[in-house]
């Protein structure tokens, strides 16, 4: 095949050819943005799922929707380091004056409403020790608003002084967060205290997300009321869109599937939009073509994208985990899906569940594994135990 003409994308947040299988969301975000233009209240999502079902990508194009829109927005991605707190700050600081920098830009002349709204992002991200924000903007900061150094009173201050120019360009604030659980909890606090005063008040203020599948937990667990979030599950696409997300990016190129070969590449890939990406990615690079993939290329190349899958995906999780927590993600490998805790206990000659809870917590806290429901455990990234097991074998 010509691999200039490849149009598969592997890689972790690469937006594919075509978002197939998602058309709902994309809907449910463009509904977001046409409310919040009509001064109407909307709810933006946060999807949660296992790592590879292509929530990063849903979100950048949620974002790319809201930007096309006019809208303030900031990107920003959770961090599990225990000192990213001030970070967070200063990361959210320099993304609003970047944002309100193409606002300024838009606008033939301000408004007093926008030159409020200006003043109190430059006091809010002057105090989160961002740097050059007067210049930048091209105002005062508004002494004594947004510039506490309290992380929930500044945020509300900072959304609560942008109203009045938000509504009047029809425009929103949103914040994307991406791993949206390893956000510090200050700061996941205030955002989600922020959203609840929003919805409460009319405000077009939104707080899109994405996570693993403990997001809803996580967030219940910062704040009670987080339950009122509109929190969307995101799968494996089913047959026919794993089918169509080969088969199409193809078909533009002018190259098809033998039916043997995509049937065997759709079972591979589990629908997994990261694993179809990069099966796809081997089944162009490898197939002779000139313009067709049949069943032995598609063998081929799933050989081959296991191995990249391997080196690339799950070698560095599993060198995350200390040998005690190996050896539970071995015992859970001899499953195929969910494991029980009690097997596990059983399995590994434990006398209790908590005997495992130190190596549990702290798989947890690595985003390897979670809890689907009380007394179980599961893997974060499909094909995880086929992995574990393949490296037992070998």
């Amino acid at each position: 095949m010509d691999q200039t003409r490849n149009p598969y994308t592997p890689g972790a947040g690469k937006p594919p050819p075509a978002l197939v299988g998602r058309e709902s969301e994309l809907a449910a975000g463009r509904t977001v943005v046409d409310r919040t233009a009509q001064g109407r209240s909307a709810t933006a999502p946060i999807f949660y799922g296992l790592r590879g079902v292509g929530k990063t990508v849903l979100l950048k194009a949620l974002h790319t929707q809201a930007d096309a829109a006019g809208w303030l927005t900031v990107e920003i991605e959770g961090k599990q380091e225990a000192s990213e707190q001030q970070h967070t700050r200063r990361r959210l600081a320099r993304g609003l004056v970047s944002a309100a920098r193409r606002t300024v830009g838009r606008r033939t002349a301000l408004t007093d409403t926008w030159r409020r709204a200006l003043g109190t992002i430059s006091s809010f991200s002057a105090a989160a020790g961002a740097t050059g924000v007067e210049v930048s903007l091209g105002v005062d900061p508004s002494r004594g608003r947004g510039d506490t150094g309290d992380a929930e009173m500044d945020l509300e201050e900072l959304v609560h002084d942008m109203v009045p120019a938000l509504q009047e360009s029809r425009t929103g604030l949103g914040i994307f967060v991406d791993e949206i659980q390893d956000l510090d909890p200050s700061t996941l606090s205030a955002l989600i205290s922020v959203q609840h005063r929003a919805g409460q008040n009319g405000w077009p203020f939104h707080l899109y997300g994405a996570g693993l599948p403990n997001v809803p937990a996580r967030l219940a667990d910062v704040r009670s009321y987080a339950e009122r979030f509109h929190f969307v599950q995101i799968g494996a696409l089913s047959a026919a869109d794993a089918r169509a997300a080969f088969a199409d990016p193809a078909a533009e190129e002018g190259v098809t599937y033998e039916p043997a070969a995509l049937d065997r590449l759709v079972a591979a890939s589990g629908g997994y939009p990261y694993f179809v990406q990069v099966f796809g990615d081997q089944a162009w690079r490898l197939a002779p073509g000139p313009d067709e993939i049949v069943l032995s290329d598609a063998a081929v190349a799933i050989a081959e994208a296991t191995s990249v899958l391997d080196d690339s995906l799950f070698h560095s999780r599993w060198n995350r985990a200390t040998p005690a927590q190996k050896t539970l993600m071995r015992a859970m490998a001899e499953d195929s899906g969910r494991s029980q805790i009690a097997d596990l206990v059983t399995r590994l000659g434990k006398r209790k569940p908590s005997d495992l809870s130190v190596s549990r917590d702290g798989l947890i806290k690595k985003g390897l594994i979670y809890a689907p429901d009380r007394g179980l455990l599961q893997f974060t990234v499909p094909h995880m135990d086929d992995y574990i097991r393949r490296q037992h074998e070998s």
